[in-house]
C-alpha cells in the first residue's frame, strides 16, 4: 500500500503541489517571519513554488501577508528570491 503524499497550496500560483515540491515560510508564536528550510518550526506556514514567477504573484497579491495577518518583512522576500535563484 502506498504512503499519502501531503500536498500543499501555493499562495502564488493557487495549485496543489507534493509539499516537498515547495518552499515553506513561517510566523513564529512570537511574530517572526521566516524561511523555513527544515519545514519543521513551530507557527503558522504558508507554502510557494519554488517558481520565480510565483513570487513574484504572491509578493503582487500581498497573498503571504494575507496568509499570516501580518506584514512580510522585505528581507523575507529578498531571502526567499536569493535562494530561488540559486536554486534554478
Amino acid at each position: 500500500m502506498q504512503r499519502k503524499i501531503p500536498m500543499r497550496q501555493c499562495v502564488g500560483c493557487r495549485v496543489m503541489r507534493d509539499k516537498r515540491e515547495l518552499i515553506r515560510i513561517v510566523r513564529s508564536p512570537e511574530g517572526e517571519i521566516s524561511v523555513d528550510a527544515t519545514g519543521k518550526k513551530a507557527g503558522r506556514g504558508a507554502y510557494i513554488c519554488r517558481d520565480p514567477e510565483c513570487l513574484k504573484k504572491a509578493i503582487k497579491s500581498r497573498a503571504l501577508s494575507r496568509a499570516f495577518g501580518a506584514e512580510v518583512p522585505e528581507e523575507v522576500f529578498g531571502a526567499l528570491s536569493k535562494g530561488l535563484e540559486e536554486s534554478i
